[in-house]
C-alpha cells in the first residue's frame, strides 16, 4: 500500500480527477472509464490507487468551476454553484473553494471511516430496500423545491414539472416503449443530465453576461479578492453542519441507484432549514457551501460500501470500479473480505491516500484557480462557450448533444430572466427516473394498492417529513402574514 508505485498512481489520479471534474462535460465516470484500461497490466492495489484518486478528485473537481465561472463541473457540484458563485462575486473566492476543499476532506473521511467500520452492517441495512423506500426517499428528495424556491413556490414546482417532464423523454423503464422521441433516434436514450446541467447552469450564464456586455452596463466585475482561507470561526460554526451532511452523504452513497446528485441537493435543503439564517442561501451563504461539498464527497466511502460486501455498485462510478475488480480477478462480495483481506485493506487505505491528497492539491493550487476570476469577461466567457461545447460533444461524441446543450442554455436564460428557479428543474431531471420507476414497480409489486408506502415504515416515516417539508413554508408564510 505505500510502495511508490501506488502512492504515485493515487496523487496522479487524484490531479487528473480534479481536471475532469472542473471542466464542464468531463466527468468523473468518463476520467474512471478512459484510465481503466491502463490498469490492466497493474497489480490490484496500485490499480485502486489510481481509480480511486479519479473517484475523488473528480467529485471534488466540480466545485472549483461552479464557485469561480458559476459553471459546476459536474452535477454534485450543482448547490454549490447556488452560494459559491455569489461568495466568489463578493471577493471571497479564496475563502469559498478553501471552505469547499476542506468540507469535500472532511465528507471523504468521514464516508472512509464509516466505510472501514460498519461497511457490512450498513451494506444489510441497503439490502432491506424495496421499490416503496426507493421512491419515499426520492419524493422526500422532491420535496427540498419548497426549500429552493421559497420566494416563489408555484413558479418553483412548475419548474420542477418541467424537470420531471424532460426525465421522461425516452424509453419508458417498465413497459420499453417509446416517449416523447418525436421519431429521432437521438431521444431514444432521453436527455443527457450532464448536457442539461450544462445548458441551464453555464451556457445560461454566458448568455447572461453577453447582454451586459451588450448594453454597456460593464460586467460587475467580482470585488477585489480580500482575506485568505477560510477562518478558524467559520469552521466551528459549520462543524455540525460537516457532521450532518457527511452523514447524508454516506447514507445516500450506500444506497444503490442514488449517488452525488441527490446527495448534494439533500444536504443543502437540510442546512437551509436548519440554519438560523436561510435569508443568506443563495446569496453567498458559507453553510450552503460547505453542507453541498461535504455530502457530495462522502458519497464515495459510502458507494463503496454495497460495492465491496455485496457486489452492487451504488452509482455509475461505483459500476465501473466494479468491472475493475473483476479485471483483476477479485469478486467482490463477503468472500472478498476473506480470500483477499490486503486488497480490502489497499482499498480502504488508498481512500483515505486519495482525500489527502484532493486536501492537499486543492488548498496548494488554491490562488492559481483564483486567477480564473481575474481573466478579463471578453476572454474568458468566449472560453467557458468553447469548453461547454467540447464538453456536451465528448460525452457521446454527439453533435446532437451540443444542440441540445444550447437549447437548454437559451431555455435556462429565458427562464432566469423570467424569475424561475434553476435548481428545481435539475432537481426534476435527477430524480424523476427514480420517482416514476420505483412508483410503478411498487404499484405492480402491491397490486394497485397504493396503502404499500404507508404500511412499510421506512417509505412511511420519508413521505411523512417530504409531505410536513412541502406543507411548512405555506404555512410559514400564512402565520407571518397574519402575525403582521
Amino acid at each position: 500500500m505505500f510502495t511508490l508505485a501506488s502512492v504515485l498512481f493515487c496523487f496522479i489520479g487524484t490531479c487528473i480527477g480534479i481536471i475532469f471534474g472542473a471542466i464542464p462535460g468531463l466527468t468523473t465516470t468518463m476520467a474512471i472509464a478512459l484510465f481503466l484500461p491502463f490498469t490492466f497490466g497493474m497489480e490490484a492495489i496500485p490499480a485502486f490507487a489510481l481509480l480511486l484518486g479519479l473517484y475523488c478528485g473528480g467529485v471534488y473537481g466540480g466545485s472549483i468551476t461552479a464557485i469561480l465561472i458559476n459553471t459546476p463541473g459536474t452535477p454534485a457540484a450543482a448547490a454549490t454553484a447556488l452560494d459559491g458563485y455569489p461568495l466568489a462575486r463578493q471577493g471571497k473566492a479564496l475563502e469559498a473553494l478553501s471552505l469547499a476543499t476542506l468540507a469535500s476532506f472532511i465528507g471523504g473521511m468521514f464516508s472512509c471511516i464509516v466505510l472501514i467500520l460498519v461497511a457490512p452492517q450498513l451494506a444489510k441495512v441497503a439490502l432491506s430496500f424495496g421499490p416503496p423506500e426507493y421512491f419515499a426517499i426520492s419524493f422526500f428528495g422532491l420535496s427540498m423545491v419548497a426549500t429552493l424556491a421559497a420566494d416563489n413556490i408555484v413558479k418553483g414546482v412548475i419548474a420542477a414539472c418541467f424537470g420531471l417532464f424532460i426525465a421522461m423523454i425516452g424509453i419508458d423503464p417498465i413497459g420499453g416503449s417509446l416517449r416523447f422521441t418525436f421519431g429521432t433516434i437521438h431521444l431514444i436514450a432521453g436527455i443527457d443530465l450532464i448536457c442539461a446541467l450544462i445548458g441551464l447552469f453555464a451556457i445560461s450564464e454566458v448568455f447572461s453576461k453577453l447582454e451586459t456586455i451588450y448594453r454597456d452596463k460593464g460586467l460587475g466585475h467580482m470585488e477585489q479578492i480580500k482575506g485568505k482561507f477560510v477562518t478558524l470561526k467559520i469552521l466551528k460554526a459549520n462543524a455540525f453542519n460537516f457532521l450532518r451532511s457527511s452523514i447524508i452523504g454516506t447514507i445516500i452513497g450506500i444506497i444503490p441507484a442514488t449517488g452525488v446528485g441527490m446527495a448534494n441537493w439533500v444536504s443543502y435543503n437540510e442546512a437551509k432549514r436548519a440554519t438560523r439564517h436561510p435569508e443568506l442561501f443563495g446569496k453567498g451563504s458559507y453553510e450552503g457551501v460547505a453542507a453541498s461539498e461535504a455530502a457530495n464527497n462522502a458519497v464515495t466511502g459510502g458507494a463503496m460500501v454495497p460495492l465491496l460486501t455485496l457486489g452492487v455498485p451504488g452509482d455509475t462510478m461505483t459500476a465501473i470500479l466494479l468491472g475493475a475488480l473483476m479485471i483483476q480477478g477479485l469478486a467482490p462480495g463477503p468472500k472478498l473480505f476473506i480470500d483477499h483481506p490486503e486488497v480490502v485493506t489497499g482499498i480502504y487505505g488508498m481512500l483515505a491516500l486519495a482525500n489527502f491528497f484532493m486536501l492537499a492539491v486543492g488548498l496548494g493550487l488554491i490562488n492559481l484557480f483564483v486567477k480564473i476570476i481575474k481573466v478579463p469577461a471578453k476572454v474568458l466567457m468566449p472560453l467557458v462557450l468553447i469548453m461547454c461545447f467540447v464538453g456536451s460533444y465528448a460525452i457521446q461524441n454527439s453533435l446532437f448533444d451540443v444542440y441540445v446543450t444550447l437549447i437548454f442554455g437559451i431555455i435556462g436564460y429565458l427562464l432566469v430572466k423570467a424569475k424561475f428557479p434553476i435548481p428545481p428543474i435539475l432537481l426534476g431531471i435527477i430524480l424523476g427516473p427514480l420517482i416514476e420507476s420505483n412508483f410503478r414497480r411498487s404499484i405492480t409489486m402491491s397490486r394497485g394498492d397504493m396503502s404499500i408506502f404507508f404500511t412499510r415504515p421506512i417509505s412511511a416515516v420519508f413521505i411523512g417529513i417530504a409531505l410536513i417539508a412541502m406543507v411548512a413554508p405555506i404555512l410559514r408564510e400564512k402565520l407571518t402574514a397574519k402575525k403582521a
